[in-house]
């Protein structure tokens, strides 16, 4: 693919050539070859939007929404607790950035702050998070 043309377009190309079902860490690999040099983070969103279904390790934690963080956090959690150390690694770093992200946006965004609540609350007992989250739903709807 020829290396003037934008990564969206040169990833839209890549992706009507090889047709993936979904986006899982193997053909991240191979699309982060293809588009070198791109950060992870324009990576991430270029994948988010284009339609395709994303592993959760892919789609990482979305914070457009409560419920997208929501749904983003219990797909993590559920591979967390299937995952070997490395998974177990790679979901609390998604996590983690996410957080940290959230912390820079508060200045500028106050709604960040219950979404900073619940991403530090995975990160204390990600197996407590389903039932933690139906409680602070409840709570915030009352």
């Amino acid at each position: 693919m020829p290396k003037n043309e934008s990564k969206k377009s040169r990833l839209l190309q890549f992706l009507e050539r090889t047709r993936p079902a979904v986006i899982t860490a193997a053909e991240w690999g191979v699309i982060a070859a293809e588009l070198a040099p791109i950060s992870e983070t324009y990576l991430r969103d270029l994948l988010r939007n284009c339609g395709l279904a994303l592993d959760p390790l892919i789609e990482g934690v979305r914070q457009d929404t409560l419920d997208n963080l929501e749904r983003t956090l219990l797909q993590l959690e559920t591979q967390y607790d299937a995952g070997d150390r490395e998974i177990r690694r790679a979901c609390r770093a998604l996590v983690i950035r996410a957080k940290d992200h959230a912390r820079f946006a508060l200045a500028k965004k106050p709604e960040k702050q219950e979404m900073i609540l619940w991403m530090i609350t995975w990160l204390e007992n990600p197996s407590a998070f389903p039932l933690w989250i139906e409680l602070r739903k409840r709570e915030l709807h009352s």
